[in-house]
Order: structure tokens, then sequence, then C-alpha cells
């Protein structure tokens, strides 16, 4: 969220933001917020000057009893104090929850690249690469999977139901070898592996999202306060929940492995039968802690980062600017990627690379320490390195040739040195 001191000294800017989303409504929530600020201040003062008056009162006794002159009227002025302060807490209490309430719900501030876009019918491509290859006769990728004896889709659904799938052989060693090639891209730049918790309880969750957006899509534990995770960027964000970071530990670079649960599912037609858009995937996310003053140079970098792999992996892709009517309440920039896909003869989303600014610092409360010793939220940015299911359905359509798949060189070191996949004759 907004952090209350930002809203109190830039207005302005945060109503600009708002214009640019096209947000009206919620326009009149930046006055209703300063007034209620004022309000809880003056209200945190008062009770601040009768916690004082309280201190007072007392050395004030403790000097007529030592000088053993009168003092009933003083102790009996200080008795009132407690309740006076209790009501004031009491009253201030509302005044924080409407603050919060306004400040969980304003979206971020857009940086000035974010190009204004109704839905995502108006995202801005800045970037293509590779061969934008035809494969229409090829049937859907969920066919082939079960032909060859890759997969299985109807005693997945006998399991789990719907939008779960058995990886079988060879492919499914694939899904292992894209993670780990993705891993040491990774841990040759610096970043640490991180395997998350796949359970989230709901105040850690709150401080890293926008929970009204994701709750629908989350699987919530019947009886207890848990989630499973929708990605492990929302268990990293939540690591350093309500710590003070060094600063010299600045920027600390994580990559996340993990399955990843949702509920939603791909739309009827290409993903009905197949690994696109599932119930759960496995994915290697980045994500980093860092100073504000080099959250914009490292977002590249996780751009970066995750074109080098679809680059080695021969797979064409386009970056794709997000617009303010796609962007969301967190990020104050996006990056998506698009991975061509051959059969379908259209981009498809593998990537999503967000700087959040302090956005989800806020919500979490994780400042660093100057060597001044002033504190700063830091900023916090998280990317797509893979995720595997829809990285596999673009290399079978770009590498699929008469029942083989080519694997690319890249990943053949990590398939014990297999150059292809053939059909399996698997049960």
């Amino acid at each position: 969220m907004l952090d209350l001191k930002f809203v109190r000294e830039n207005p302005d800017l945060v109503k600009k933001g708002l214009d640019k989303r096209k947000d009206s409504e919620k326009q009149p929530w930046i006055k209703e917020v300063l007034k209620l600020d004022k309000e809880y201040r003056e209200k945190l003062q008062e009770g601040e000057n009768l916690r004082a008056k309280r201190n007072e009162i007392t050395e004030e006794v403790k000097k007529l009893l030592a000088e053993k002159k009168d003092a009933k009227q003083k102790i009996a002025e200080a008795k009132k104090l407690p309740d006076k302060i209790k009501e004031i807490e009491k009253t201030s209490a509302p005044l924080k929850e409407k603050i919060d309430y306004y400040l969980m719900r304003l979206p971020n501030v857009l940086h000035d690249s974010v190009p204004y876009g109704k839905d995502d019918s108006e995202n801005v491509v800045i970037k293509e690469f590779g061969e934008k290859i035809s494969r229409k006769e090829l049937p859907p990728h969920g066919e082939l999977l079960e032909k060859h004896g890759w997969a299985d889709f109807d005693r997945a659904t006998k399991v789990a139901g719907a939008g779960f799938y058995f990886l079988k052989g060879q492919f499914a060693l694939l899904d292992f070898a894209l993670q780990r090639f993705a891993l040491d891209k990774l841990m040759n730049k610096g970043y640490t592996v991180i395997q998350p918790p796949l359970l989230m309880n709901r105040e850690a969750y709150s401080g890293v999202t926008d929970l009204n957006d994701f709750e629908n899509v989350m699987y919530k534990i019947e009886g207890e306060d848990l989630y499973l995770i929708a990605t492990s960027e929302h268990p990293m964000a939540a690591m350093f929940r309500n710590e003070i970071l060094p600063a010299e530990k600045l920027p600390i670079k994580f990559a996340g492995i993990s399955p990843c649960f949702r509920k939603e599912i791909g739309k009827h037609g290409i993903d009905t039968r197949g690994i696109f858009r599932v119930h759960q995937f496995n994915k290697i996310e980045q994500f980093i802690f860092c100073k504000p003053e080099d959250s914009w140079n490292l977002h590249e970098e996780l751009m970066q980062n995750a074109e080098e792999i679809f680059k080695e992996l021969g797979l064409a892709y386009r970056i794709v600017n997000i617009c303010t009517g796609d962007i969301g309440i967190v990020a104050a920039k996006k990056y998506d990627m698009e991975v061509w896909m051959p059969r379908e003869e259209k981009y498809r989303e593998v990537v999503s690379n967000s700087n959040c600014t302090t956005y989800q610092a806020v919500r979490s409360n994780v400042k660093f320490r100057n060597k001044d010793g002033t504190k700063e939220y830091v900023h916090t940015l998280n990317s797509t390195a893979i995720a595997t299911s829809r990285a596999l359905r673009a290399l079978l359509e770009t590498h699929y040739n008469n029942g083989v798949i080519k694997i690319p060189k890249a990943l053949q070191p990590y398939m014990n040195g297999a150059k292809e996949i053939k059909a399996e004759n698997t049960f």
C-alpha cells in the first residue's frame, strides 16, 4: 500500500497517478485520507499530552509527599487521566482503521513510462525476438502429449479433477531440466535459491498482494488460517516482514523454486486439455529487495535474465509494456514476455515482471537502515524466470517433428546428454 507519509507529502502526485489510471472513483479518497490523518494525529498528540501530564503530576505528588504536604487533589487529578487516555485511544482506533482501508485500496503511483490504455489490447510492444513459425497442422498440444505417452489427463482428472495432469517419462524430466537450467542461470548471476513454504497465513498474504484480486483464485485450507501459495513471489515478499535490513546487504536477490496453485484455469478451447493454464504448475521466480535508487535498473535486469533463458530455448517472443488498464494496483510498472505459440499463431504470456517500488514493503513493513541511522522502505521487484508448463507447450510446438521433440542444446546437459525425446510406450 502507499505510505501515509508519502500521501500526506505528495497528494498531487497520488492524484496524478489516479488521473493516469482514469480512476475518478478514488479521487475523493485522497481528501478523505488527509482529513482522517489530521484528526488521527490530533488524537495522538492529545494522548501524548495527557501521558506527559500524568508523568508531571506523578512527580508533583512525589514531591508533595516528600515534603509531607497534602497531595489528595493531585492524586485525584491523576486518577482521572487513564480513563481519558483510554477514551482517546478508543476514538482514534476507528480513524486508523478508516485510513488503512483507503491506503490498502489506493493503487501504486505509476512510473511515467507506463502507457495509457483501457485494457490488454492497448499494451505496447517494445521488443520482438526470433522467427514466428507456423505449425497450424499440429493437433492441440494436449493431444500430442497423450498420443506419444508424455502426459495423462484422464487419470489426473480421476485423481484431482480438471486442470491437473500427469507428466510422464522424458517429458517429465524436461520440466525439471527447465527448472535447473533457470536456477543455474540465476545462481551464476548472484541470486540465492529459495525453496519457500507452500502455505501462507492470511496476515502474511495480505502484506504482499491485493487479496481482493487474488483470494478468488487461491486455495484455502479448510479450518486453517492457511492458503496454498499462488507463486513463490508471495512467501519471498513476506520473508522479511516487520524487519529492518542493513543497507549494505542490499540488493538481496532470490531465485524461488516452487509449485504454484491457482483455481483459475484456461479458457474453453486451446487450453481445455493441456498444460498451459492449469491449477498446479512449477515456476522459478526472481525476487529482489533493494534501495529505491537501484530498482529501475534492476527491473531491466530481471527482464534481461528472462530473455536470456527463452533465447537459449530457441523460442520466439516479444516484450510488452503493460498499460494502465491492465496493470493492477500493486506494480508501478510491469513488463510481460509473450512467447510465440506456432500452432495457435499467437503470442501468449509466459513472464510477468513488476517493479512494486515500496508498495509491498509498506504493507509488510520491510525497511532498511542507512549508515546515518535513518530508515526507509525497501523497493521490491518480482519476475518470472520460467513457468515450466507454459514453456513446455512452446517447446513442444516449436521443436516437435514426427513423434520427436528436439531438445535445445542448453537443456541437453540436464537431460543426461539426450538430444531428443521420442514417443514412449507407457501405460
